[in-house]
């Protein structure tokens, strides 16, 4: 077959659609029935196959038809998709030696009437062409909406994995180069279909293990790792791996079929070493592209930072670990402004991974992220006025503190979440007390005082009396707050009554203790 180029900007056309334009009063004769029509040609030369890029209809009225086995397999070799016979001038019916020929070389034979003009087939198949790139168009459009509403949602990276799987009516997951599954949507595939996908996932993004390339073939090129690895165009913010001695640059997308499932695979950008990988029942026109959508906005949505604070952040770190202490490395981190910190749990309790962590951090206006079990960790330069509620989140913020008072603001930060909690609010901020009362008394001496008052208290206690005070004396906001039960709230407070030997219904008892609390009194470890 002929060097084919690239394939016309339309999608094809199905054989059955053109049959199914009464108007032309087309009639298959033989052959199979499916076929897809890419082009039109009309030529009545013995041999056109010169001529032909493939995915043809070739319409002829058989002029120089000789030798009809000859003439339908150099039209088979040449990759033609279908061959339409006129009825007239040159002959009455269509020659049954062609028929056979057609039957035998499985090509599509179609008979056109006298009074069809082969114009009239060829303007019948573009204006197919163009309906079906209208339809592909709408449908990329709608998709591209639903993908980039999706990944404005609090859950941007299973929620555009979900509307990828409903747009393909497929399987898709973010895997990565070893091939575990970060994030799933769709219908659980059979193991094998799974082993191929993983397979398809280290061809378009190798481990660092596999570094190495595999030896080259008989060919000079080296073995497929899949059957289809077709080349692509690397998304924005893309790395692709540096190609060494011995080392090609991995393809940005592969394919593969099996068992009627069709399998695809595309490199995420970003050097995170993730593939989306996607196995779908059928492979319609527009799948690449919208896949395509996808994989730019969760090239996006994974990649981490990039730029001077990206190097700031790995100085910061590589100094942490030499034995830097904090305070030295700050500057790295910021302009030297007080740090927030933002501890924030999923509102539908759903527990938080690593990709909702780095998307509600770039959310918040930081890349410095850590999910603690359920709980998503934020440290944020600056002032927590910037702070807003996130849907789908429940937050609680610290109090602006310097780096050597990180610990106490992630205190701070634990606690307001708890309080947020408690108050069913999506947002809650630690404020620390201002003027009154408590200002009067030096800070030694009301610490001194409330160390002495606190003693009988174990940090436990002292803690679930602090917050037991804070949410006016509600057992059942303390215990959402502390995530306890209940009676465990009501039997913690009844044993500080007892080591206090204080009554906590007595408002001026309550109000000494949080005075003693708020002072910074703890009790011991």
């Amino acid at each position: 077959m002929p060097d084919s180029p690239a394939g016309p900007p339309s999608p094809p056309v199905p054989l059955a659609e053109l049959l199914a334009r009464e108007e032309l009063g087309l009639h298959r004769i033989a052959g199979p029935e499916q076929a897809d029509l890419l082009w039109v040609h009309t030529s009545e030369m013995a041999d056109p196959y010169p001529y032909l890029l493939g995915g043809e209809l070739l319409l002829t009225a058989g002029v120089q038809l000789t030798d009809p086995d000859t003439y339908v397999a150099r039209l088979v070799q040449a990759g033609a998709a279908a061959l339409g016979f006129g009825v007239a001038p040159v002959y009455d019916t269509v020659p049954a030696a062609l028929v056979e020929a057609c039957d035998r070389h499985g090509l599509p034979l179609l008979e056109v009437p006298p009074e069809t003009r082969f114009t009239a087939v060829a303007r019948a198949v573009w204006r197919l062409m163009a309906e079906a790139r209208h339809r592909e168009l709408r449908r990329v459009t709608r998709a591209q909406q639903a993908l980039a509403t999706a990944a404005a949602r609090p859950d941007p990276v299973p929620a555009v994995l979900r509307q990828l799987a409903v747009q393909l009516e497929g399987r898709v997951a973010l895997l990565t180069a070893d091939g575990g599954v970060l994030q799933a949507a769709g219908g659980r595939p059979a193991p094998d279909v799974q082993t191929a996908l993983a397979r398809l996932a280290r061809v378009v993004a190798p481990s660092a293990s596999s570094a190495p390339s595999a030896p080259s073939g008989p060919t000079g090129h080296a073995p497929s790792a899949a059957p289809g690895v077709m080349p692509g165009v690397m998304p924005p913010g893309a790395t692709p791996p540096a190609a060494g001695p011995g080392r090609k640059p991995s393809p940005s997308s592969a394919t593969d079929t099996r068992a009627g499932t069709h399998l695809f695979a595309y490199a995420l950008g970003g050097g995170q070493g993730l593939a989306l990988v996607l196995a779908t029942p059928r492979r319609d026109s527009g799948d690449h592209t919208v896949a395509g959508i996808a994989v730019v906005l969760l090239s996006l949505l994974t990649a981490p930072h990039q730029g001077a604070d990206a190097a700031g952040r790995s100085a910061a770190l590589v100094r942490l670990l030499l034995g830097a202490a904090p305070q030295d490395v700050a500057p790295l981190l910021g302009d030297g402004a007080p740090w927030t910190v933002i501890h924030a749990r999923r509102a539908d309790g759903t527990p938080a991974g690593p990709l909702n962590a780095g998307a509600l951090g770039a959310a918040l206006g930081s890349a410095l992220s850590d999910v603690d079990r359920e709980t998503v960790r934020v440290l944020l330069p600056g002032p927590h006025e910037a702070v807003t509620p996130q849907p789908g989140w429940t937050l609680g913020v610290s109090g602006p503190a310097p780096v050597s008072a990180l610990p106490d603001a992630d205190t701070q930060a634990s606690r307001a979440l708890g309080h947020a909690e408690a108050t069913r609010a999506p947002l809650s901020t630690h404020r620390p007390g201002t003027g009154g009362l408590a200002a009067l008394i030096p800070p030694d001496r009301a610490e001194a005082h409330a160390r002495t008052l606190l003693a009988p208290l174990t940090a436990p206690l002292a803690e679930t009396l602090r917050c037991w005070l804070g949410l006016h004396g509600s057992w059942d906001r303390t215990a959402v707050a502390l995530k306890v039960h209940r009676n465990t709230v009501r039997q913690r407070i009844a044993r500080c009554a007892a080591l206090l030997d204080a009554d906590l219904d007595d408002m001026d008892v309550r109000t000494e203790l949080w005075f003693a609390l708020r002072a910074g009194g703890s009790a011991p470890e």
